[in-house]
């Protein structure tokens, strides 16, 4: 690897007191240590950054020193990231198999609005079969409730977790 493809690696940056905010790239959080604005907590195993004169390790995890209020950021909402946040599963019958849509659970004739807790992820036979109904006028339940996604769900399943150094911070363990 070299430094310019290592330099674009994501690192999970804390805020002081340790609850993940966000993600950057290795060179941005490299420019945060050596500016003394963050430590590295956790580091990739035997990846360095060489300069001409030394190497240093590459940041996984970085911990800002000082703490940020930051206002949290509204994930959009999609087609693509309500199956994201479903998993690509049917949250009729639990299928992972074939095309999936998104259902309104009330339909919009019956007030339903395009809400995260209204949208869910359905597979093609589950949409047919529920209709333009209510899940219980079709016979059928959901397996789960849908909300809005979190934060730390963001960075879990939109980002993606990349490392398995991040899993204590992110609560994936």
């Amino acid at each position: 690897m070299n430094n310019g493809s290592i330099l674009s690696q994501n690192v999970l940056v804390l805020n002081q007191n340790y609850e993940p905010l966000s993600v950057c790239s290795a060179k941005r959080a490299f420019l945060l240590i050596f500016m003394g604005k963050a430590e590295m907590i956790e580091k990739y195993d035997g990846v360095k950054i060489h300069s001409i004169l030394t190497s240093y390790p590459l940041p996984s995890v970085v911990r800002l020193e000082r703490y940020i209020k930051s206002p949290r950021k509204k994930i959009l909402l999609s087609r693509k990231n309500i199956i994201i946040r479903d998993k690509a599963t049917c949250c009729y019958c639990g299928s992972t198999k074939g095309p999936m849509t998104v259902d309104h659970i009330i339909p919009k004739r019956l007030g339903g609005s395009d809400s995260w807790e209204n949208l869910v992820c359905a597979c093609d036979r589950c949409n047919n079969k529920k209709g333009d109904r209510i899940p219980a006028k079709a016979g059928m339940k959901l397996l789960r409730k849908p909300k809005r996604p979190t934060h730390i769900t963001y960075i879990q399943r939109f980002i993606g977790v990349n490392d398995d150094r991040w899993k204590p911070y992110l609560f994936m363990e």
